[in-house]
């Protein structure tokens, strides 16, 4: 299924690391973005102060504290324009009305700047080594380096496609991609109606209706491609659903019901990331059937935590007999965040837990933490690529991870 590329939504971008004199108020006043010549790749060369329109992003890798998101401009020019026997130099201001999301961020943190197809700016400001800072980097294609800046226009042969990893990054930014109607829309509503199925039988579905995907030659690919048609299957029936919901409006005895719209959209975006969650289990789920692979999903361990998926199963983890060596786990989260560091409790006879992921491009910093604290990535194989150099000889992929399940068990086989 092809969702387009991100061409078709930003003309270009750049990136900086942030200095003091850029984001601390005093230190200087000028509300000016410095050392971004280059970013006329993107913004042009203007014959006279250009103003964009901007949203600006304040966004950290912490789920609960949400995005700060404030609407503004900046004013590109070249300031020493008409000056006799001066080289031009190119500013980037922002708004002082601006400054409640700047200065959010220190020296050393990153700013994103991107020019949308409508010609506004997205002014997007992470935290030093975050997540999603990396994620942004990846998404735009830019290779930054300490004190640098670097800018690039966006075409169509070099621009990411906006796959699984892209949306995500996307959806941080209150960006929706919409997909184009899956063939087995039309099949979904006469099977299930204008209601949602259970997550199971969705599930089930979706996998029914891409004959084409090999669980068993490539589970790589399969897991993207069955949450993908979910996804896109899901989308276009809540679309549906939410319409006639809309249509139906939000008034109470002639009074605008702002509790029920509230509730209503709340609803919604709390229904999308749990059926998310779902499906990936459920598809996790049926690539350990196609492979033979004995497990127990949602086992409880030690102090009543729960695993998502326990090898070989409960009752040999419970049994101390059982050698600690023949035993593995698995969870599983569409996204890590900061909520990774709960499978550390665990599984505690397993000292290499196992965390199976679609977000793209997690934090050196982040890595290099799972690294110390024994926990092992896995990520479909066409991710990987969203990694930096240095972290990818150390993720493993779906079928690398059902390889090391296998091997187990052929170890319990000796010990018969």
């Amino acid at each position: 299924m092809k969702f387009g590329v991100l061409a078709d939504l930003f003309e270009g971008a750049g990136a900086k690391v942030l200095t003091e004199v850029e984001i601390n108020r005093q230190r200087s006043n000028q509300h000016e973005f410095q050392g971004v010549s280059g970013f006329r790749a993107f913004l042009g060369t203007p014959s006279d102060k250009q103003t964009f329109p901007a949203t600006f992003y304040w966004l950290e890798d912490d789920e609960e504290a949400g995005p700060m998101r404030l609407e503004s401009y900046c004013t590109w020019s070249d300031v020493r324009r008409g000056k006799a026997g001066r080289s031009a130099e190119y500013h980037l201001y922002y708004a002082a009305e601006s400054e409640p999301v700047v200065h959010q961020a220190r020296a050393g943190d990153q700013v994103v700047i991107a020019r949308t197809k409508g010609g506004s700016l997205m002014v997007l400001l992470t935290p030093e080594g975050s997540t999603i800072g990396q994620q942004l980097l990846w998404l735009f294609g830019l290779d930054l380096f300490d004190g640098r800046s670097v800018a690039r226009r966006i075409d169509r042969d070099d621009a990411v496609e906006l796959g699984f990893a892209a949306r995500s990054v996307l959806a941080d930014l209150s960006i929706e991609v919409k997909e184009p109607e899956p063939d087995a829309f039309d099949l979904l509503i006469e099977r299930f109606g204008r209601g949602f199925p259970g997550t199971v039988p969705f599930s089930v579905f979706a996998r029914e209706t891409l004959p084409d995907v090999d669980p068993l030659a490539d589970p790589d690919g399969a897991l993207v491609a069955w949450m993908e048609h979910e996804e896109a299957l899901f989308r276009h029936l809540e679309r549906e659903i939410v319409s006639d919901r809309l249509k139906a409006g939000f008034m109470e005895a002639d009074r605008a019901d702002v509790d029920g719209f509230l509730s209503f959209s709340l609803s919604v975006q709390n229904r999308r990331k749990s059926r998310a969650g779902y499906a990936f289990g459920h598809h996790v789920e049926a690539i350990l059937q196609a492979h033979e692979i004995s497990y127990t999903r949602e086992a409880t361990t030690e102090k009543r935590n729960a695993a998502d998926f326990l090898f070989p199963g409960e009752d040999e983890y419970t049994d101390r007999r059982y050698p600690d060596n023949q035993l593995a786990m698995l969870a599983v989260k569409t996204s890590c965040k900061d909520r990774w560091r709960q499978v550390l409790a665990e599984a505690d006879r397993i000292r290499t837990k196992h965390l199976l992921t679609l977000e793209p491009a997690i934090s050196k910093v982040q890595t290099a933490e799972m690294q110390g604290q024994g926990l092992q990535l896995v990520l479909p194989a066409s991710l990987h690529s969203t990694y930096q150099a240095d972290q990818r000889a150390w993720l493993i992929g779906v079928g690398d991870f059902l390889g090391t399940v296998l091997d187990l068990r052929g170890r319990q086989t000796l010990l018969i």
